[in-house]
């Protein structure tokens, strides 16, 4: 692997210490060589509408897409609301794919991990977030697929990675890594 490719992070949850922006941040930690991550926020987007969104939208627009658009590749971790993606994630994802023709998402190798407290690891939130993903012209890394149950227990009270996930996330990142050098080298 001689290239080193930028992972634009798209962390679900937008509160500072989130489980979810732990294991992004541990991600990055654990990343092979090929890649670099960066945490794109998405706390100050306004919510998306058109009538904002003409020949000078908004600057959080304008900085969000030019981030993603400058990446190599896209890299989700997110909990579940209700079974779905939080709405903050959602409308990353419509601003991201705004004005329609020009998608700041289309054809970055992407990546999905769901991390949840709860026992079933954000299943629902990781399919939808997928399925937006197929629309959008991004090609999903299918195995292994992960959802991170329990996560409550993922770090100790320092904040420190525990080792019993530690195994789990290396993989998860060891094989993102080849996903997206496979699709970027095609």
């Amino acid at each position: 692997m001689s290239n080193v490719y930028t992972i634009a992070v798209v962390v679900g949850s937008l509160r500072k210490e989130s489980i979810n922006r732990k294991v992004a941040l541990a991600l990055a930690d654990l990343a092979p060589a090929n890649l670099k991550l960066n945490i794109v926020e998405i706390g100050d987007l306004p919510l998306y509408n058109e009538d904002i969104d003409g020949a000078s939208p908004p600057a959080a627009y304008s900085t969000f897409r030019q981030q993603v658009s400058s990446s190599d590749a896209v890299l989700f971790v997110t909990p579940e609301y209700n079974r779905s993606v939080p709405a903050p994630l959602k409308n990353a994802i419509d601003v991201g794919s705004r004005p329609y023709g020009k998608s700041a998402w289309s054809g970055k190798p992407g990546g999905v991990i769901s991390v949840s407290p709860g026992a079933i690891g954000g299943f629902g939130a990781n399919h939808h977030l997928r399925q937006s993903m197929v629309f959008l012209n991004v090609p999903c890394m299918q195995q292994p697929e992960a959802y991170l149950g329990g996560a409550g227990t993922a770090f100790d009270e320092a904040g420190k990675l525990n080792e019993s996930v530690k195994p789990f996330l290396q993989s998860f990142i060891n094989a993102y890594g080849q996903w997206v050098e496979q699709h970027k080298k095609a």
